[in-house]
This record gives structure tokens, sequence and C-alpha cells, in this order.
């Protein structure tokens, strides 16, 4: 019974932790359009675009000068 108990315990921790990682962001675009993210999107100063992971799980870009916001939730 409790080996069940430390396995619970540890998956919990386990779990929160990787939930407090999360960093869910909105990008505002000069148009007023509104981006959300699942997590801090990455610059990419070679490209001059913003990476990141939308919320129905697919991966875009957007262009730095596009920008006009950058807010994490």
């Amino acid at each position: 019974m409790t080996q069940r108990i430390t396995a619970a315990l540890l998956l919990t921790l386990g779990l929160a932790t990787l939930a407090g990682c999360a960093s869910p962001s909105v990008i505002t675009l000069n148009d007023g359009r509104e981006i959300q993210t699942t997590d801090e999107p990455e610059f990419d100063e070679e490209t001059g675009f913003y990476e990141f992971e939308q919320l129905d799980g697919k991966r875009a870009k957007v262009n730095k000068d596009q920008v006009r916001t950058l807010k994490e939730l």
C-alpha cells in the first residue's frame, strides 16, 4: 500500500512541476489580431521571426515587424 501512495505522490509532484513550466502567451499583431500560444515564443535573430506553438498544436512563425506586443498570460 505504501508503494502505491509513494508512486502517486511522485506522479503528482512530477505533473505539478511540468504544469508550472508552461507560460502561455498572447501575441498582439499590428492589425489588432491576437494569437494565443502554449508557451513563450522564441525569437530567431537570424530570420527575424518569432516561433511558437499555437493552441491547436501547430508550429507557426510571425515576423517581428508585425508584432505590437507580446504578453505572458
